[in-house]
């Protein structure tokens, strides 16, 4: 057995890859990532590709950045863990300064955790406490949309949209309720005017509430883009109309930025770009492009200030949120963020890379092409006039049995699913440049060439 297929069978035995078929691997090779530079990407076997999901929309600044890398190691020399329960360390405190300053509004507490779900759980729990701390203890639900993903915890999976994640662990948190979702591809109304469409989207999270009453309707958790079923948009004035409507109503908005926030956009927090200020903002990822993990809850001073009040408590923590090694790459990110304006780097980018993907629409099997900023979504169809979609049979046989793999074995790493209707997610590194966009665009046309002739 070669060390490669040892490696590969090893990780077969022993670890339990996340969202992953394991009975896929019983008589195949496990990918074994080993090292990565710039936008590329290597496995076991010495192959390269091209990383065109930034990891999971983490790796923002591109892989082998050894600043960062240095930055972890001299941290864990200096301090290498100590909790924020009670105590702080100064790398805490200057990274929530830090994420405050850049953060819109009044959003300048921060209450870290180790990841995205903990802070779409912290941001629930916060919203429910804050709602009895002001009199209001009967507001506890929550309103997200239909096909959302918002992580993995008990009550971020119960705000997440999509049944077949959340069947298998049913009865889930119970309060949290579901609305359309901005997929304009697929409009049931206005589907020839974006403004109409947002109204009226916007509009559905108001009948919800007044449907719930508004005495037990707590918060609203949105994506800037929504993430699953492939980065759909806001339509024009929709943030600012739902801003509206939960200031109406007395209902907090969050912003669940945990892909959007760290430039994949273009801001820093994607809230800037749209044009809205929501009362919380859950991020992640991003944070710092990868090289340690951390997540944040970012909370309005006035969401905040019951919490600052006598003997009021949140009583929530993770061991491991605002850890020191990880504050510290987070701030060396985004000191390199500046220093490299990746930020203006995607703005620049975003039309040339959206420019380059849309060439794609002239392929039968493509429906739809969306997103915004290095975020951007392919639909896959068996019928342009008709929008078709595949049936379960064609995604399992054609979008995982063939386009997933395929796009692989042709040397790009990015997402191939079909959690409301069948997509290629991309999100490159933030440092991508034409070169890059050129190289997916041929890849992927290569590919669904082959697709469409399997369909």
């Amino acid at each position: 057995m070669t060390a490669a297929a040892g490696l590969s069978q090893r990780a077969y035995d022993h670890l339990w890859m996340h969202f992953t078929r394991m009975s896929s691997y019983e008589s195949g090779r496990v990918p074994v990532i080993v090292r990565g530079e710039g936008v590329h990407i290597w496995d076991e076997q010495g192959r390269k590709y091209l990383d065109g999901l930034a990891g999971l929309f983490v790796v923002q600044a591109g892989h082998g950045r050894r600043e960062l890398a240095e930055t972890a190691a001299r941290q864990a020399g200096e301090l290498a863990f100590f909790p924020v329960w009670s105590y702080a360390h100064p790398k805490a405190i200057e990274l929530a300064e830090r994420l405050a300053s850049h953060a819109p509004g009044d959003l300048n507490k921060v209450f870290f955790t180790t990841g995205g779900g903990e802070a779409v759980e912290t941001a629930w729990k916060l919203a429910k406490q804050y709602h009895k701390l002001t009199g209001n203890p009967t507001k506890y639900k929550v309103i997200s949309r239909a096909v959302a993903y918002h992580g993995t915890p008990q009550g971020a999976l119960s705000i997440t949209g999509l049944p077949a994640l959340k069947a298998p662990f049913e009865p889930l948190v119970p309060g949290a309720r579901k609305v359309p979702n901005t997929n304009f591809y697929r409009a049931p109304l206005h589907g020839d005017d974006p403004e109409a469409f947002g109204r009226w989207a916007a509009d559905q999270i108001e009948q919800q509430i007044l449907f719930e009453g508004p005495e037990t309707v707590a918060a609203v958790f949105l994506e800037p883009v929504q993430n699953a079923g492939g980065c759909f948009p806001p339509p024009p004035g929709y943030f600012q109309r739902v801003r509206e409507i939960c200031d109406r109503h007395d209902v907090l908005l969050v912003s669940d930025e945990v892909i959007c926030a760290f430039g994949r956009l273009g801001t820093l927090f994607a809230c800037d770009k749209l044009g809205y200020v929501p009362d919380i903002i859950t991020c992640a990822k991003g944070m710092t492009s990868g090289y340690s993990p951390i997540g944040a809850t970012v909370v309005s001073d006035r969401v905040a200030e019951p919490f600052y009040r006598g003997d009021n408590t949140f009583l929530h923590g993770y061991t491991f949120g605002g850890h020191p090694v990880s504050c510290a790459v987070a701030l060396a990110n985004l000191d390199l963020f500046e220093r490299e304006a990746l930020c203006d780097h995607v703005l620049k980018n975003e039309e040339p890379f959206a420019r380059t993907l849309d060439k794609l629409r002239d392929l039968p099997i493509v429906g739809d092409v969306r997103g915004d900023g290095f975020f951007r979504g392919i639909e896959l169809v068996k019928d342009k006039a008709t929008k078709e979609t595949f049936t379960d049979e064609e995604s399992e046989r054609i979008l995982y049995g063939f386009v997933s793999k395929a796009l692989f074995d042709n040397g790009l790493y990015c997402r191939a699913d079909d959690r409301g209707d069948p997509v290629i997610q991309l999100a490159p590194p933030l440092i991508a440049d034409q070169a890059v966009f050129d190289e997916m665009e041929e890849i992927i046309r290569h590919v669904l060439v082959e697709a469409w002739s399997k369909l």
